[in-house]
């Protein structure tokens, strides 16, 4: 059906548009008659604002851009669900955008966010993203925006997990359970979190006095293909991990079924640990050990950083958020 629109009623009625605005928005200047007649065919008839014609009116559209390299991916999905549901709270619609993880696609969204007139942009970060002007741009232009999950520290506002403190207690859980050449699977060095993350799992081996395998570590790709090649080259090593530390969903995913193609048992032959949630654990087997980050907190924290930002607040803030350790049956050692 036709949206009905204020031109409408003012023709119905035979009467001036600007009379209608002025009923529908409460004001003065419309006798009580008139306004009762316009309210009711207003209602009858359906009739919504229209929201770009009012934001054309006030300068203000009442949106904000998400940008997610994934928006299909469990960890990515919550986060952004936590985003929606508090701007909703303050009457705030989110436009969420996929970047396909790539960062040419990435810059297209954030244009695209652009010219539709955003207030705002929250947005985690490609795994590709190495060339950051395309977020200078935005910050030269006093675009509020927020980084949430990956900050490669370049003076943008962020929310991030404890990804250091996290790797280390991971790394002591696997140690403690008598495992003693753990392998680190992680995306490319460059980005902060994969830094973080393997600078947690460096310093726990070196606290316990563990050496430091080189061939232990791989940092390539997030993708399940990248995965599973680098935990099958793990397992062909002449002297495999009898542990894993997978610092992302995906990788941990393809390290369990690298493991199991080769009829090995997790967690006696091969223990693992990912950065995963809750419900993917749940749904693998055997269930995955994890890092819990907490999303909903997250996601309201990045909205609330952005809305800080939109009213007018200037100053850098990185939250992080922690998380911790909850183990499930691919670190249970059986006697």
């Amino acid at each position: 059906m036709k949206r009905i629109s204020q031109r409408d009623i003012a023709r119905a009625l035979n009467i001036n548009v600007s009379t209608v605005s002025r009923a529908l928005r409460g004001l003065d200047g419309v006798s009580d008659d008139l306004r009762r007649q316009i309210m009711s065919m207003a209602e009858e008839r359906g009739y919504r604002p229209n929201p770009f014609a009012v934001s054309l009116r006030y300068d203000t559209t009442r949106t904000i851009g998400v940008v997610v390299p994934d928006v299909a991916f469990n960890h990515n999905a919550h986060i952004v669900k936590s985003i929606e549901a508090e701007a909703r709270k303050a009457g705030y619609m989110c436009i969420i955008t996929d970047s396909d993880d790539k960062q040419e696609t990435e810059a297209e969204c954030l244009d695209l966010l652009v010219n539709m007139h955003v207030e705002g942009i929250i947005i985690c970060l490609s795994q590709e993203t190495t060339d950051f002007s395309h977020l200078e741009k935005l910050k030269k232009a006093r675009m509020p925006i927020v980084l949430f999950d990956r900050d490669p520290r370049i003076g943008i506002s962020s929310v991030v997990i404890n990804d250091v403190a996290s790797a280390r207690q991971v790394t002591n859980s696997l140690l403690d359970d008598g495992a003693r050449r753990i392998a680190f699977l992680g995306g490319p060095s460059r980005m902060r979190q994969t830094a973080d993350r393997k600078h947690g799992y460096l310093e726990a081996l070196r606290e316990r006095g563990v050496p430091v395998r080189t061939e232990l570590v791989k940092c390539n790709h997030i993708s399940f293909n990248s995965g599973l090649k680098d935990t099958l080259d793990l397992l062909d090593l002449p002297e495999p991990p009898d542990a894993i530390l997978a610092s992302h969903g995906l990788l941990a995913i393809s390290a369990l079924q690298a493991i199991t193609s080769r009829g090995l048992r997790i967690p006696e032959d091969v223990a693992i640990i990912g950065y995963i949630s809750d419900w993917v654990s749940e749904m693998s087997s055997p269930r995955i050990s994890f890092v819990k980050q907490n999303q909903h907190e997250m996601g309201c924290k990045a909205f609330r950083l952005l809305q800080d930002q939109m009213n007018g607040d200037d100053s850098i803030q990185h939250v992080v958020v922690s998380a911790r350790l909850e183990i499930r049956d691919s670190t249970k050692k059986t006697k």
